[in-house]
């Protein structure tokens, strides 16, 4: 399957899964099929280019995030970003926020997928959520937002491991190892980003005081998934 047809195919797949005509179970099938393409689109592709395929190198995307719950917006795309095999930095603003994202090709599309897709499902739930009597409502609301990031990067990682485990058990033995074979990518990946923005700070860490984690995280266990600050999660 072509690059383009196997984004066009994890698309598809996110589209059935939010269909409301789906059962609960044909919506995780769907899911999960597309987490899966996902996952082994950018290994694959890391393979290939060890053996020589390579067609570009490290590029790069800006994903615009707009008001309201910019930096929790943020945190989901730094999560999706880095779950991916990614790098990215914060360049923000008062009233939109910018992710630049800087990885090989399959694994920034996939990025700028699945965060597209899961800001819309995110956004979706969060209108639906009660904010508890007592409760502040933005306080509340980042809180759900962290729950969210937090569950999709679990999910993506999982996946993401049995993907890699999968590809190993098919590599031949005088090949270089999929483990070693990525970490050689992630090398040039964070070169790129230091070569734009040289050193960077982290972000610090943020405490939130809501009670909105648990459905947070609740709801990214439901999603579909296919002066710079360094943000990691």
């Amino acid at each position: 399957m072509s690059d383009d047809a196997t984004l066009r195919r994890v698309r598809q797949l996110l589209v059935l899964a939010d269909d409301p005509g789906a059962t609960p179970a044909e919506a995780q099938a769907c899911r999960d099929k597309a987490e899966a393409l996902m996952a082994r689109y950018g290994i694959d592709a890391a393979l290939l280019a060890a053996e020589g395929h390579r067609t570009s190198g490290v590029v790069d995307a800006y994903l615009r995030l707009d008001a309201p719950y910019l930096r929790d917006k943020a945190t989901l795309a730094v999560h999706v970003a880095h779950a991916l095999r990614c790098q990215s930095v914060l360049v923000g603003g008062e009233r939109t926020t910018t992710v630049h994202v800087f990885g090989f090709e399959a694994d920034v599309r996939g990025t700028e997928i699945l965060v597209t897709s899961l800001l819309l499902q995110a956004a979706h739930e969060l209108a639906r959520v009660v904010v508890p009597p007592g409760e502040h409502t933005a306080a509340f609301r980042r809180s759900w937002w962290q729950g969210f990031a937090q569950a999709v990067y679990v999910r993506l990682r999982s996946v993401e491991d049995e993907a890699r485990a999968e590809a190993q058990a098919e590599r031949s033995e005088d090949k270089p190892s999929v483990e070693l074979v990525l970490a050689d990518r992630s090398a040039e990946v964070e070169s790129a980003m230091h070569a734009r923005y040289g050193d960077l700070r982290r972000a610090p860490r943020r405490r939130l005081s809501g009670g909105g984690l648990a459905d947070g995280y609740a709801s990214g266990e439901r999603a579909d998934l296919g002066r710079g600050t360094s943000l990691q999660p």
